[in-house]
């Protein structure tokens, strides 16, 4: 210290040396430039930051999304990252590039790539991602013309329910519209799906984006057992990822991933007869099975017990053409169970499956299905109707 300093000053520490805590690393293209900006960050093995999908650390190559090529990004704000699986889940919003001609839309997208993608060849996708591909997340309200939510808030990490790995997320609507919020789950199955399906295609910049259907997978899949690691893949896979990073379909939220097209109602249901079940069919084969509550009306408070997957297509499958929808449904409540008609078969269906809940009593007692009840034998069964 100076002679001149101030009591405060005297009392300070003086510290002799500064010695860093470990090696130096750059910041550049790992921290955002300004702390306000938007970026979400994963240390699985790579950074997601700011306008750029970066893998920086470990023993794999530094890798990055195409840069100034506004198909794989455009202007994206970051919500999440997930390490799930073979692969990364991102989570983000973004200007959509197939609407371009209305203007700054902005859509919710998921993204993923691969844990073991090494990058492209020396001509194609060098140092790049060659497994980035991107979807819509739909969280809309269902009618002639869907309500969409597209401003992506807030996802959750995974979440184990009822036997499904599911990702639930909080959308609103844009700040110059009527204001709304929503949300909406996903299955990670149907994420997963989705990446299988039809990619979007835009031949040239004027052109309307069309459906274009191309397999695709990681290197060193069962799907591409030929090419051990993504920089064998031949130039032309390349070039075809580099210019169709976008899916055609978007992910369906849990709620809506069906077009329903019959209803059961089971208004006597339980061993009181007091409890309302409605059943809805589907057109791809599945129930959704809920205990109804009205409120004015409306079912504001039903309960979703389960979805039941009834399409056999040992029995209903006419020359290897699989046709799911559900046509009528009938409940038999004298016999306890469900009929489901399809054009080519009728099946039954229990009413209820406690028996998947085993001797488990907690289980049994918060499924909440009033077909079902613990007995005293210490198992979970149906609980039948008393007769009048």
């Amino acid at each position: 210290m100076s002679s001149g300093s101030s009591a405060e000053e005297d009392s300070l520490p003086v510290l002799d040396t500064l010695e860093p805590l470990g090696e130096e690393i750059s910041g550049m293209a790992r921290c955002p430039y300004d702390a306000k900006h938007a970026n979400v960050a994963l240390f699985a093995d790579f950074l997601a930051i700011d306008a750029v999908i970066y893998r920086s650390l470990g023993d794999s190559p530094t890798l990055r999304t195409v840069k100034h090529d506004s198909k794989w990004l455009k202007e994206p704000s970051f919500i999440q990252a997930i390490n799930y699986g073979d692969f990364i889940y991102f989570f983000f919003r973004e200007i959509a590039m197939e609407y371009n001609t209305m203007g700054k839309v902005l859509f919710p997208r998921v993204a993923r790539v691969c844990k073991k993608d090494r990058g492209g060849s020396q001509r194609v996708l060098e140092k790049q991602w060659t497994s980035f591909l991107k979807s819509r997340l739909n969280c809309s309200i269902p009618g002639d013309s869907h309500f969409y939510f597209n401003i992506l808030q807030a996802v959750t990490d995974v979440i184990h329910i009822n036997g499904r790995d599911v990702v639930m997320a909080t959308f609103s609507t844009p700040y110059n519209s009527i204001p709304g919020s929503a949300v909406c789950a996903y299955d990670m199955a149907d994420i997963a799906n989705t990446f299988t399906g039809r990619f979007k295609e835009q031949k040239s910049p004027d052109s309307t984006w069309t459906p274009r259907t191309v397999p695709g997978s990681c290197a060193g899949t069962k799907a591409t057992e030929r090419y051990k690691v993504s920089n064998e893949f031949p130039d032309d896979t390349l070039n075809f990822v580099k210019m169709h990073p976008l899916m055609d379909e978007a992910v369906p939220s849990i709620a809506n991933r069906y077009r329903l097209t019959r209803i059961a109602v089971d208004n006597e249901a339980g061993p009181y007869r007091n409890h309302t079940v409605v059943f809805l069919g589907s057109e791809r084969g599945i129930i959704l099975k809920f205990l109804a509550k009205m409120d004015s009306g409306f079912l504001n408070d039903s309960l979703f017990l389960e979805e039941l997957n009834v399409y056999n297509p040992e029995k209903c499958s006419v020359d290897g053409v699989e046709d799911k929808r559900i046509i009528s449904i009938q409940i038999d409540s004298r016999s306890h169970v469900l009929w489901v008609a399809f054009t080519s078969c009728v099946v039954q269906v229990p009413l209820s499956r406690c028996e998947r809940h085993g001797r488990c009593k907690k289980s049994c007692i918060a499924s909440r299905d009033p077909y079902c009840g613990w007995v005293p034998e210490g198992a979970c069964k149906e609980v039948f109707l008393n007769t009048k």
